[in-house]
This record gives structure tokens, C-alpha cells and sequence, in this order.
């Protein structure tokens, strides 16, 4: 294997900006994270919406890649995309998902895992009529997860739907949409000195959470 300039194993960081409680993160994960998420806009991070969204197929592989939460309610958290990606498939196969946030400005990580459901069609439309034209336009224009021969397809699909929809109403397709996570797991790690890391997490019990430290 050829030499590389950077030496990885030697890329290491202290985390000293704070520290984390069974107090402080209270009864209740979901209005803790809200606290969080506000605490991460006030900080302007970057990105502070991007998580990781992991899935398993049919064959039990997993799968990863970053999303974008969109909504965030008392059931759980919400993403919207393309009902037939690789993703979705995914999701038909296995009903079940993990995310993960990386707030590295605040040396904060959530991880959450849940059961997954389609939101319903007024909560998807709402959504996609909220969007930008041109995004409305790429949900028909972009077979997500499909072989293309070249970039060709996609610039060629994108003019024929931007005709189509030339009088301004681009209708929500029917293969896009939106799905909740419901968290059943959900942990709070605070990035602490010597790698000796605070780890909050909440397990739900019936209608409600117990709450235990993790060690590091």
C-alpha cells in the first residue's frame, strides 16, 4: 500500500467545551434534543440539519449515507426522498433505521434508532410545496439510486419536466415522499477530555424512558 502524506493514526483532538448529566438532559430525549438543535443554530453550525441515515436491505447489509432532517415532532424525526431509491427500498425491506447528528463545533453527537413509517400524503405535500422550483422539478427529473448512462439523462429528463410544468404548479409525484423515524434508542454523547466521553442514553419503556450513563 503506497505511503500516505498524512499520517491518520497520529489525527487526534482533546474536547474540553463541556460536559453532560443524567440532570441536564432531563425525562424526556426528545425535548432534550430540541434543546440541543437550538443550542447548535445559536452556535451557527455548519450543516446542523445533515444526519446520517443508516438502513439494512433485504439481504441484511447496511447502508449509510447523509440526509437532511426536515421536521421534528413528539413521534420522531422526519426525512423526505425518493420512494423508490435504494433508500426506500431499504425501508420497505426493513422497517427499522438509525441516524446519527455530528455537531463537531459543539464536540456533540445524537445517535437515534427507531421503526420508520411513511408520513402522510398531506405532510409529504406540504413539504414539497414548500420547496424551491427547481428542487420540485429534480424530484421527477432523477430516478434516485438508478443507472444512468451520463449526466445527459438527468440535464434531458430536468428540460422535459421544466416544460411540462411551465405554467408553475409542479405537482408532488407519487414516488416522493416523506418517512418518520419513531426512536425507540436514542443517545447523547458529549465529547469530554482524555477521551473520557459523557454518554446519556434513553431507552424507551412502554410510555416512557429510562434513562442510564454509558461508559466511554
Amino acid at each position: 500500500m503506497p505511503s500516505s502524506s498524512t499520517d491518520i493514526a497520529s489525527i487526534r483532538r482533546d474536547y474540553q467545551l463541556a460536559a453532560l448529566d443524567e440532570a441536564t438532559a432531563g425525562k424526556d430525549p426528545l425535548v432534550f434534543f430540541r434543546k440541543w438543535f437550538d443550542e447548535a443554530h445559536k452556535a451557527n453550525v455548519a450543516e446542523i440539519n445533515a444526519m446520517t441515515l443508516a438502513t439494512v436491505d433485504a439481504e441484511n447489509k447496511p447502508h449509510a449515507r447523509i440526509v437532511l432532517l426536515k421536521g421534528l415532532d413528539e413521534d420522531g424525526f422526519v426525512f423526505f426522498t425518493n420512494y423508490d431509491s435504494a433508500k426506500g427500498n431499504e425501508l420497505d425491506a426493513r422497517p427499522y433505521a438509525a441516524l446519527v447528528f455530528f455537531w463537531q463545533e459543539l464536540e456533540r453527537q445524537v445517535r437515534i434508532e427507531g421503526s420508520v413509517v411513511r408520513v402522510s400524503e398531506a405532510e409529504s405535500d406540504a413539504y414539497f410545496h414548500s420547496r424551491p422550483t427547481g428542487s420540485r422539478i429534480g424530484a421527477w427529473a432523477s430516478p434516485q439510486s438508478s443507472v444512468i448512462a451520463d449526466r445527459s439523462i438527468l440535464e434531458q429528463n430536468y428540460l422535459r419536466f421544466e416544460q411540462q410544468f411551465s405554467g408553475g404548479n409542479v405537482p408532488r409525484p407519487e414516488h416522493w415522499g416523506g418517512y418518520r423515524v419513531l426512536p425507540d434508542h436514542i443517545e447523547f454523547w458529549q465529547g469530554r477530555s482524555s477521551r473520557m466521553h459523557d454518554r446519556i442514553s434513553f431507552r424507551r419503556h412502554h410510555d416512557d424512558w429510562n434513562i442510564h450513563r454509558l461508559a466511554p
